[in-house]
């Protein structure tokens, strides 16, 4: 018996596929028995052509000495022959230039809406497969409020987070506090400085301080908390006290940012947490065992041009104290131990680290292919056809919450993931809070509440009846093709933005999911006259309501039943 002969029940479009695959490699080892070919399938150059395509007649021209268009008719012509019943999965099997172009039967995505119904929101969702990645996003020095660029990597970290679980992994989400620099004494004169103010205006500002307003209301909490005792301390008494309240009272305001946005970290990773419990030591001192160390002048290099870096790395300096990158040596250690893969999502400065970091992997024995760095790029910020300044340094800062505020956290962590990541960001406000077509978030939520609408209005017997046992045999019109075909891409999807460390994926498909039942909605009547047809397209709805509303909960975004 061939093997051509497998029969699924229910057929979906992937087995159907395998189906076709085995057909085929089961005819070219009749014709060409010296011929070892694997078949594979990619979405043809216009939809016009078909569901799929399949190349393998180029691989087999050389062989059979013919033009590849001349293979592909015989291979079709041998496969109707050897598997007839290809016919009832297929409604077309066409060799076109070269390719063989298929077009599935209607029933086949028939049966993909029929699983959507059935499963719902685990539709497409991939068990657990045992395997832990460490997954950092979001970094800040702890000096001012959180501003656009960690919104960006938020939105991106938090949407890979949703689709690698998706997939099937345990992932486990951190953020870095970047509290062991310099950084924070400058903080600290920034804040007394603010504190001084209250009680005399002139008291000046450091000139590398941090000037933005937010700092007022922390020096008057501390006023009111301490009154005047620090205004006539030495900086030695103060500066600790006032670094660590201002770092902790940030911290937290951090915290509850990253909460109001949808954004909920495993770990909270303090640098000076691993300096203080002695854990900095941990990574240096590995990496001393595995003979990766030398010392020069007092200091203590890593010998990192041994692993394709540019020049080997100071980790403990002459005085005894750690370097940044000692920090990250440690860090990542650590990462390494508890996680299969490991993931940072960085800032557009930091593109020497992707090597540098797969380096450390290969010195610390780690598989440096487990070790992936996603650059976030930079992002301008628009208000129509001006754009609105950002700079810390000079107080002129737009924080997280002020967008969230001005736009909302739906239409700022959809815009985030637009472009993919490696992308610039060019985010319109005023575009962001306009209900039309061109507003994407709007574009895509719009399609759910329709939807909802749609369902509002249907009777409640053809809903129960479309839910539970519909006939879905009536969805044969183009625009029910075109989106029984979108909707069956959705597991894929999520796979590929596991797979790619590729968010925009999400955003982009909710919007073509939305941009499909538009079309469906335009050209079909879905409260029809004929129940049959009517309970059908009840169907078609529901199953795009919940791959809609999956799409979106990916992004971190919501899916309303009413706009």
């Amino acid at each position: 018996m061939s093997r051509t002969t497998i029969e699924l029940e229910p057929a979906l479009p992937e087995g159907v596929l395998q189906i076709f695959a085995t057909a085929v490699e089961d005819a070219v080892a009749q014709r060409y028995p010296d011929a070892a070919v694997k078949v594979g399938f990619e979405a043809p150059r216009r939809p016009e052509f078909g569901d799929f395509a399949t190349n393998v007649a180029f691989s087999l021209a050389k062989v059979a000495k013919r033009s590849p268009q001349d293979v592909a008719a015989q291979i079709v012509a041998d496969v109707r022959s050897r598997a007839p019943h290809l016919d009832t999965l297929f409604s077309s099997i066409e060799p076109t230039s070269g390719f063989i172009n298929l077009r599935l039967a209607p029933g086949i995505w028939q049966n993909v809406v029929a699983k959507i119904l059935r499963e719902g929101a685990r539709f497409g969702e991939f068990p657990r497969n045992g395997k832990r990645i460490s997954l950092e996003f979001g970094s800040a020095n702890p000096t001012g409020p959180l501003v656009v660029v960690q919104g960006r990597s938020m939105s991106l970290g938090d949407a890979l987070a949703h689709a690698l679980r998706f997939s099937g992994y345990d992932v486990f989400v951190e953020w870095i506090i970047n509290d062991a620099g310099g950084q924070l004494d400058t903080l600290g004169r920034s804040l007394y400085a603010r504190y001084r103010q209250i009680y005399d205006p002139t008291f000046p500002f450091p000139e590398d301080g941090y000037p933005g307003d937010y700092l007022r209301p922390i020096a008057r909490d501390l006023s009111e908390r301490d009154d005047e005792k620090w205004v006539d301390s030495e900086e030695a008494a103060w500066l600790p006290y006032f670094a660590t309240f201002g770092r902790d009272r940030l911290v937290e305001e951090q915290r509850a940012t990253a909460e109001r946005f949808g954004v909920r970290y495993d770990l909270w990773q303090s640098e000076r947490e691993l300096h203080e419990s002695g854990k900095i030591r941990e990574g240096i001192d590995r990496l001393r065992e595995l003979g990766h160390t030398y010392e020069d002048d007092g200091a203590l290099f890593f010998r990192a041009t041994e692993f394709g870096d540019d020049k080997d790395r100071v980790l403990i300096r002459r005085d005894g104290r750690p370097t940044y990158f000692a920090m990250d040596v440690t860090y990542h250690y650590q990462k390494m131990l508890r996680g299969d893969r490991v993931i940072d999502i960085l800032g557009p400065d930091h593109h020497g680290y992707i090597g540098r970091l797969k380096g450390l992997a290969r010195a610390l024995a780690y598989d440096p292919e487990a070790v992936h760095v996603l650059i976030a790029q930079q992002i301008t910020l628009m208000r129509g056809s001006e754009q609105v300044s950002m700079s810390k340094r000079a107080g002129d800062i737009v924080t997280l919450d002020e967008i969230v505020d001005e736009v909302g956290v739906d239409a700022a962590r959809f815009f985030f993931i637009l472009p993919s990541a490696e992308s610039p960001l060019t985010f319109d406000l005023k575009l962001a809070v306009e209900q039309s077509n061109e507003n994407p978030v709007y574009y895509v939520q719009y399609g759910h509440a329709r939807i909802a609408s749609v369902l509002k209005n249907a009777a409640a017997a053809d809903i129960a009846t479309a839910q539970q046992n519909p006939d879905l045999s009536p969805l044969s019109h183009a625009a029910e093709l075109a989106l029984m075909r979108r909707l069956a891409e959705f597991p894929e999807m999520v796979r590929g933005v596991a797979e790619h460390l590729a968010p925009h994926r999400i955003a982009r498909y909710a919007r073509d999911v939305a941009a499909d039942f538009h079309q469906f909605y335009t050209e079909c009547r879905i409260l029809s006259d004929d129940a049959a047809t009517r309970v059908a397209r009840l169907a078609l709805c529901l199953a795009t309501k919940s791959i809609l509303a999956r799409a979106l909960g990916l992004a971190g975004v919501s899916a309303p039943d009413s706009m």
